[in-house]
């Protein structure tokens, strides 16, 4: 049978697509890249807001116009939103159209969902607590990019009372460290030049292995068995969480040239209060500790974040707080979310929900902030010189990469100048100008510069080490 996969949603989503799609190499289907062309087709859905299931339902039904006007006559929907709503006496009434619903546990039983034949919507929902992870004699099918994914766990015990995610996807549990490092290992033969380590929470690693085991191990071993077999491979890792990211991590990232100095440390807020409200353990003051913490350690550092306006209680007050610690912090990356209400989330019984009008506003005054932080950063780079990963080349002479501080499909990119170049390849690259949120430059030959700690914030570290 010929398949098409649609994946939706985040990197955990997208691992899941490429197990899904060699399982079914595997089993003897063909795979293509257009839908049209497809017998079958699978919608891998996200639904951790709600405009990623509104995403979700109107992709459902594009694809559904395949069975109708093309050749498909198989339409399968995987994922967090199956799972989301297989409580839901109208599940399958409310999209007659599709012929199977697979929940978050499931997706390893892609293949005898696709072949089993039934007269009523197949339903399968496993306890996903109850998922193992990746058969690794069964090769992944990757998307093509010099990138790829690596899940270092499942699940999440954390308690945001804006977050569904431990419902849909169970309980932490941790990867054996030698089975990650096998699975990079093996990307890294099939030509992949970024090993991007991800989970719910990459730094929650090991807490459910009570034998002290934690994400700097991750770390310190999927970066010398990778750069045993090529040193120029980098290693990124995304999704840490506040309360589980220790010195430990900044150490070793600092002592290993091809892990990316680049973290990812989502905050969601940084008013104590509002923290409280979110199930977040941490407070105002532990956040400015550790990000004094990790720039005091690696000075060289990249900082991303993503915070949420309009959750419930949230006052003018308490936004002004969030917005003066960015304005402090001055993030090189910063994800701003309006706060996505539902019936099945904690939150949603909290007092004083925000009207839409008001969160959106907020977002938008943070992210005109940010801009202009983004902008003072980026010219910090102009004349240096930064390795850089081709990706992309969208016209004649010129391509588009990314540099150690700049993540795929969430952060700005780099602009090369260059009449011919190799996709999948590391260039030299002197940066020439900056803009918002990209900057861009040319081939340079010559050693590579890091880029200078110099925001106010890294001088007041300074200060108090003095």
């Amino acid at each position: 049978m010929i398949v098409y996969v649609e994946t939706l949603g985040c990197s955990r989503n997208q691992v899941d697509s490429e197990i899904m799609l060699g399982k079914l190499a595997a089993a003897g289907h063909t795979l293509t890249r257009d839908p049209a062309c497809a017998e079958a087709i699978v919608v891998n859905t996200c639904s951790f807001i709600s405009a990623a299931a509104d995403e979700a339902v109107d992709t459902i039904l594009d694809m559904a116009g395949y069975k109708k006007q093309g050749i498909c006559r198989r339409l399968i929907v995987t994922g967090c939103l199956a799972q989301r709503y297989k409580d839901d006496p109208d599940l399958t009434g409310t999209l007659p159209e599709v012929d199977a619903f697979v929940g978050t546990g499931a997706c390893e039983q892609i293949v005898d969902v696709l072949e089993k034949k039934a007269s009523v919507p197949l339903t399968l929902f496993p306890d996903p607590d109850t998922r193992g992870f990746q058969n690794l004699s069964v090769d992944r099918v990757l998307s093509g990019d010099p990138f790829a994914f690596v899940k270092v766990s499942e699940g999440c015990n954390r308690h945001c009372t804006y977050c569904i995610i431990p419902t849909l996807r169970g309980r932490q549990r941790s990867r054996p460290i030698e089975e990650i490092c096998t699975e990079a290992l093996s990307l890294v033969s099939k030509g992949v030049k970024e090993i991007i380590l991800t989970a719910e929470n990459t730094t929650d690693y090991g807490q459910d292995l009570k034998d002290g085991t934690g994400f700097h191990q991750v770390l310190e071993n999927v970066s010398c068995q990778v750069a045993a077999v090529n040193p120029d491979v980098w290693i990124r890792f995304l999704y840490t969480h506040p309360k589980s990211f220790t010195q430990k991590i900044v150490h070793t990232v600092k002592h290993h040239s091809n892990i990316c100095s680049y973290y990812d440390v989502p905050i969601q807020h940084a008013d104590t209060t509002m923290l409280r409200r979110m199930g977040r353990p941490s407070t105002q003051r532990d956040l400015e500790d550790l990000f004094f913490m990790i720039r005091e350690t690696d000075p060289d550092v990249a900082l991303r974040t993503t915070v949420i306006t309009g959750f419930p209680g949230e006052t003018d007050a308490m936004f002004t707080t969030l917005l003066d610690f960015i304005q402090k912090v001055k993030f090189d990356h910063l994800g701003v979310f309006t706060y996505s209400d539902a019936s099945d989330l904690a939150s949603h019984a909290l007092q004083n929900h925000v009207p839409q009008d008001v969160a959106q506003l907020r977002h938008d005054t943070l992210m005109a902030a940010q801009e202009k932080i983004s902008e003072q950063i980026n010219q910090k780079h102009v004349e240096r010189i930064y390795p850089v990963l081709v990706e992309e080349n969208p016209e004649p002479g010129l391509f588009i990469g990314r540099t150690m501080f700049q993540a795929p499909e969430v952060d700005g990119v780099t602009f090369i100048y260059s009449e011919k170049l190799a996709t999948g390849t590391f260039v030299q690259v002197q940066i020439t100008d900056a803009f918002a949120y990209d900057i861009a430059g040319e081939l340079a030959a010559g050693r590579i510069v890091n880029r200078p700690a110099a925001t106010a914030y890294e001088n007041e570290i300074a200060g108090k080490r003095a």
